[in-house]
């Protein structure tokens, strides 16, 4: 557990939007932490060290509530649309060793083949790993692939400890010359505008 990670937070007795301004006021996010079968409690959360776990996807905090220490993973963060402030953060309660289900990042590597393009059609892979072994993302390398390469979800090289639980042939990299691909886009939509010209004939029949 990455001590960076440690967090105090302190149990919150005031709700509503107007509690939650102040709260914000003062440099700190209101939080509630769902649990195994337990009430939601209510928290506040510093709002500067929060930010900077969050930029890693599916961060997971040790809370310090009033001296009693709580693992959970951020499930949800409400931001302002405008101001990109965090408003609210849902956070759900783990345990060491308990599965949690995850949407992890897919980072590209490598360069395919000159003059070809690897779109990353999957951003993200669902899978099964242990609360406290969170991978940051999964890596796929598509360095020399040709035109026409495709890597499936099941193709995917986890982490240990991962299970992939999004569909095995779900496309995650497909791999193509640009200019082909924009060619066979133009023939599809001509096609489909000559169809759409076709319909009301027919309905005039």
């Amino acid at each position: 557990m990455d001590e960076d990670n440690k967090v105090v937070a302190e149990p919150r007795e005031s709700f509503g939007k107007g509690a939650a301004r102040k709260i914000r006021a003062v440099g700190k996010i209101p939080a509630v932490i769902y649990g195994h079968g337990t009430d939601p409690q209510h928290v506040t959360l510093p709002a500067h060290q929060v930010g900077l776990i969050l930029r890693k996807a599916n961060a997971l905090l040790e809370l310090d509530i009033s001296g009693k220490s709580q693992l959970v993973l951020v499930k949800d963060v409400q931001k302002d649309p405008v101001r990109q402030i965090i408003e609210h953060i849902d956070l759900i309660v783990v345990r060491k060793g308990e599965k949690v289900h995850v949407e992890v990042p897919v980072h590209v590597t490598g360069e395919s083949f000159s003059g070809t393009i690897a779109d990353l059609d999957a951003k993200t892979l669902l899978l099964e790993v242990e609360a406290t072994h969170i991978p940051e993302n999964v890596v796929v390398d598509v360095e020399g692939l040709e035109e026409g390469s495709q890597i499936l979800a099941k193709d995917v090289q986890l982490p240990g400890g991962s299970t992939l639980l999004t569909d095995g042939d779900v496309l995650v990299i497909n791999v193509h010359v640009p200019a082909a691909g924009k060619a066979d886009e133009a023939e599809a939509e001509g096609g489909a505008a000559e169809a759409a010209e076709e319909t009301p004939a027919e309905a005039a029949e």
